[in-house]
């Protein structure tokens, strides 16, 4: 095994109900105990908040999988009541809610209704921000009382440590043997995303394939020169 990556992270490692894994790290071992904890949550809600990339949206889909939860978009709230979205379902997913109420692409009267029917129903909802709900710019004094009592789970970035664990494993589920300094380089270079991860080392494997050569440095190099500006998921 010499040359390969071997890396003295330490890390859990979790599978993430049937899409990729979720590698466990400071920054989100928090948020991951909640969700484990569902559904001895203390209220009808729980939102992660953090920056773009932080693993939001990631987490989400591993609570939907968990719980059967419906996942709503703004818009669709924004066009139709709640009973019709949810029927009857007593989890709901909702995603970037401070964004939407911000640029006025969410209902607050709905999300109100919404709220209510899953405590009705002894139900939860997911909910996920880049702020904690307590500064949303809500202006529904109801519905702004509600949020105000949401736990709120702080997310944090990746660190090196994680993002470097996963590019060892995207390369390795692509059976590809990559130097570790390959890995320290792009961790130190690209964006802190897991969606800018996946990117770049399938770039790689197509640069590396179609120019018969080993997953190098220089390669590393001229694929993140190549990397086209792109929105981080959350």
């Amino acid at each position: 095994m010499s040359g390969t990556v071997q890396l003295p992270l330490d890390l859990g490692h979790r599978p993430a109900l049937g899409r990729e894994d979720f590698l466990l790290a400071p920054c989100n071992e928090v948020a991951v105990a909640w969700i484990d904890r569902w559904p001895d949550w203390p209220g009808v809600a729980l939102a992660l908040h953090g920056p773009p990339a932080c693993g939001k949206t990631h987490l989400c889909h591993v609570w939907r999988a968990l719980s059967g939860a419906v996942e709503i978009t703004p818009a669709a709230l924004a066009a139709a009541e709640p009973p019709d979205l949810v029927g009857a379902a007593k989890t709901v997913a909702l995603e970037e809610v401070d964004t939407a109420i911000a640029t006025g692409q969410l209902a607050e009267e709905r999300l109100l209704h919404l709220y209510n029917i899953l405590g009705e129903r002894g139900g939860h909802m997911l909910l996920t921000g880049r702020t904690p709900p307590a500064r949303w710019p809500v202006a529904l004094p109801d519905l702004r009382s509600r949020l105000r009592a949401v736990t709120a789970v702080a997310m944090a970035p990746p660190d090196d440590a994680l993002i470097e664990a996963v590019l060892v494993k995207l390369f390795a589920d692509r059976q590809l043997r990559v130097d570790a300094g390959v890995v320290r380089f792009l961790a130190a270079r690209m964006e802190r995303s897991f969606a800018a991860a996946r990117s770049i080392v399938a770039a790689m494997d197509s640069a590396a394939l179609a120019d018969k050569r080993e997953i190098t440095v220089p390669l590393a190099r001229r694929v993140l020169a190549e990397q086209p500006p792109r929105a981080a998921d959350t």
